[in-house]
């Protein structure tokens, strides 16, 4: 039977190269895990130690694709961060793969080239809403990483900024008082 579900991603992870944890989301659908379910990682300890698992494994760059733990592992090394994404083994490899190119090439929009650890920690914000609107809830909903970080930071609006300082501030003030003084000497 074919897995017609649309929670294919079960956790997202980025971790440094000392393999300590930078961002981390579990997922788990509402309705309960598919058929082909893959252990589930509920408390803290659980996911640090599985962290640490996948680290040792990953830690060196190669492939982008492995099966960890009963769970698909695809994976990107950075600078100094490794990114993670972690499906059932039933998911397609390709899709998954897909959302994981697609957040990380958002997030070097979003940090402007200069996706390391240091740049992520003080643009946190940024990452997770990228990552928000990469992955709900489990379910891959962009694969366009310019409409991701379209939708992260939004231009501003069509207008100029106006600048106020004393010089504009002083010259409104007098013409208002011109103004006011005209109109007195014309009553008269």
């Amino acid at each position: 039977m074919a897995n017609l579900s649309l929670y294919c991603v079960s956790a997202t992870l980025i971790l440094d190269t000392d393999g300590n944890r930078i961002l981390a989301k579990y997922y788990k659908p509402p309705h309960g895990s598919p058929a082909n379910s893959t252990r589930t990682l509920h408390n803290l300890k659980e996911q640090r130690a599985f962290e640490k698992g996948l680290f040792d494994k990953t830690k060196k760059a190669g492939g982008d694709v492995i099966l960890y733990d009963t769970y698909l592992v695809t994976y990107r090394h950075s600078l100094d961060l490794i990114f993670y994404f972690l499906a059932p083994p039933s998911e397609n490899e390709l899709m998954v793969s897909a959302g994981l190119q697609a957040f990380f090439d958002a997030t070097q929009l979003l940090l402007r080239h200069s996706v390391e650890k240091r740049t992520m920690l003080e643009n946190l914000d940024l990452v997770l809403l990228g990552l928000d609107e990469t992955v709900d809830d489990g379910i891959i909903l962009e694969t366009d990483p310019a409409t991701i970080a379209g939708r992260v930071s939004r231009p501003k609006a069509d207008t100029t900024d106006i600048v106020l300082n004393e010089q504009t501030l002083l010259y409104a003030y007098n013409r208002v008082k011109e103004g006011v003084q005209q109109r007195i000497s014309a009553a008269l």
